[in-house]
């Protein structure tokens, strides 16, 4: 460790010491740039290229536009931190790994050639793909390449295999939730279907409004009594029997009958909601700008690497000349 004085020394003449030992600065820093600037013509050249999308909010689509409410903001607008979140999830899923991989054959353009292939073909697809949301909430896809052509398709074939796997994800959900509708509304329309049979049935036998048919015989009835209309009485009678014995049933039925209907009403809206939730498709996505292909490379940034190189050279350098320095001194 340097005493007071030597501190004092090193810090209150540096400039004057860097300026005697100019010639072997000078020197290193040369072969410095020059070796650095070489280096960097052998890094292969990388081109970048960005997707910029929104998520869209992933809520039912029959609710968004089926719906009799007014259409909200959430269900027509971009999504929120939910969907970014759930978007990322997906971005980073295997399946997209492996939809990128197959179709651009990425074991041999990335020239992987080792013992452990997969392992080398992931650390080379997480260097040169990645995924981040930006500063407004939106998502940016970004791909390296040495081709541009290459960069800019594999981020637009990364936005797309985004929607399709949500899309296959929601339609599994969405045809599982049609079919339980569908089962239901069918059985539920069988059932109307017999209750409308039986009730024919009872009608057939003189009975369509039980209410109003037995205010009216039970006038008629005490007319006829009151007359004593013996024909009309056992007219009545049988007409009354017949109230008696299949009108409760009647009620019975005719009820339940509109209790279905009004059931069957509501359960068609949500067959027909489950029906465009499984057939149909929206996009998931807004895409703000589409990947282009690069004109200038991204990597390496030659002065960049040429300063860095300069700077550690030249703090090393001074390191080691000031030990040299101390060293003779001691000596």
């Amino acid at each position: 460790m340097f005493d007071k004085e030597e501190y004092n020394f090193s810090s209150k003449n540096l400039v004057f010491f860097i300026l005697k030992k100019k010639k072997q600065f000078l020197v290193v820093s040369f072969f410095s740039i020059f070796l650095s600037f070489t280096i960097s013509f052998t890094i292969e050249p990388l081109y970048k290229s960005s997707v910029i999308l929104f998520p869209a909010h992933t809520g039912s689509i029959s609710k968004s536009l089926l719906s009799n409410k007014v259409i909200t903001k959430k269900s027509s607008s971009f999504g929120e931190d939910e969907e970014l979140d759930q978007f990322l999830q997906i971005l980073h899923s295997n399946e997209i790994k492996n939809k990128i991989i197959k179709k651009y054959d990425l074991m041999q353009h990335y020239k992987i050639d080792s013992d452990y292939p997969i392992t080398d073909l992931n650390d080379e697809f997480e260097d040169k793909i990645s995924f981040s949301r930006t500063s407004f909430h939106s998502l940016k896809i970004t791909v390296y390449d040495n081709i541009p052509e290459i960069a800019s398709n594999i981020a637009n074939d990364i936005s797309s295999f985004l929607d399709t796997i949500i899309n296959n994800m929601q339609e599994v959900r969405y045809k599982a939730s049609l079919e339980i509708v569908k089962k239901e509304y069918f059985d539920l329309k069988t059932q109307i279907n017999l209750l409308e049979d039986s009730i024919k049935k009872i009608r057939k036998k003189g009975i369509n409004d039980y209410e109003s048919q037995a205010e009216v015989f039970n006038k008629e009835y005490a007319n006829a009594l009151a007359k004593g209309d013996k024909k009309a009485i056992k007219n009545l009678e049988e007409k009354l029997e017949i109230l008696s014995n299949y009108g409760g049933e009647y009620i019975h039925l005719r009820d339940l009958l509109l209790f279905e209907i009004e059931r069957m009403s509501i359960l068609k809206g949500k067959y027909i909601e489950a029906k465009v939730d499984a057939e149909k498709k929206l996009p998931n996505k807004y895409i703000v700008n589409k990947a282009v292909k690069a004109e200038k490379k991204s990597y390496p940034i030659r002065w960049l690497i040429v300063l860095i190189s300069y700077i550690s050279t030249f703090i090393f350098t001074l390191f080691i000349l000031i030990l040299f320095e101390k060293k003779n001194k001691n000596f």
